[in-house]
């Protein structure tokens, strides 16, 4: 059996940083990584017309600071910045109802809330992004084939090395479950110096799930 590693946490303290930068005691540690992980979740829904690529959260003293680097910073950020008002209010009330049914309050019931906005300047050289195209796709029931190709060429030509797409599951509506997988210049995931961007996001397809996986060497 091969052993899989995920490429980005591969080269954490190489080329890449984490994504959750905090430091907490034994005890709150693990309610801050829940609590990061709901975060994450509510945000990636409600952004999804922004095109969210990537979260990054770091706490302070009562303060979450989060970045968010998006597609469309517009739609975040509204007619005046009330966008970003209406967000902040939304996370704020979203943290706070949920440490309440995990009985988590402190004292002061309160928690600071700092959004920050990244624009991306190339959206095809995030695995993410492309990930989630590619499931809108398949479940609206395009060919898998064309569109999986199509996301190939999009990203060489955006300037990557390479790129590795693979698709598994009841493909295209298949009786039986297979594994695709698309190739397209060079992948090197055993070195260390290659800035390589990984996600995985499936499809719901009227027949099923179907897993995408991307790997992008930038």
């Amino acid at each position: 059996m091969g052993q899989k590693v995920n490429p980005k946490g591969f080269r954490l303290g190489v080329i890449n940083t984490w994504d959750s930068r905090w430091f907490a005691s034994k005890s709150d540690y693990k309610k801050f990584v829940l609590e990061d992980v709901y975060i994450r979740k509510l945000l990636l829904v409600r952004l999804k017309s922004a095109g969210v690529t990537r979260l990054e959260i770091e706490r302070s003293i009562n303060t979450i600071n989060i970045t968010l680097h998006v597609i469309r910073p517009g739609v975040v950020i509204g007619r005046g910045g009330q966008g970003m008002e209406d967000l902040k209010k939304f996370v704020m009330f979203k943290i706070l109802e949920e440490r309440k049914k995990r009985n988590l309050l402190n004292k002061k019931n309160t928690v600071k809330i700092d959004l920050k906005v990244e624009p991306v300047k190339e959206p095809n050289l995030s695995a993410y992004f492309v990930a989630s195209n590619i499931g809108e796709q398949l479940e609206k029931r395009l060919p898998h084939k064309r569109v999986v190709n199509f996301a190939l060429e999009k990203i060489i030509n955006a300037g990557a090395k390479g790129a590795k797409i693979i698709l598994s599951g009841r493909i295209a509506g298949a009786e039986i479950a297979r594994r695709e997988t698309y190739k397209s210049g060079s992948i090197p995931l055993s070195t260390l110096r290659e800035d390589i961007d990984f996600a995985s996001n499936p499809a719901l397809t009227k027949s099923g799930y179907v897993g995408i996986k991307v790997w992008i060497c930038k």
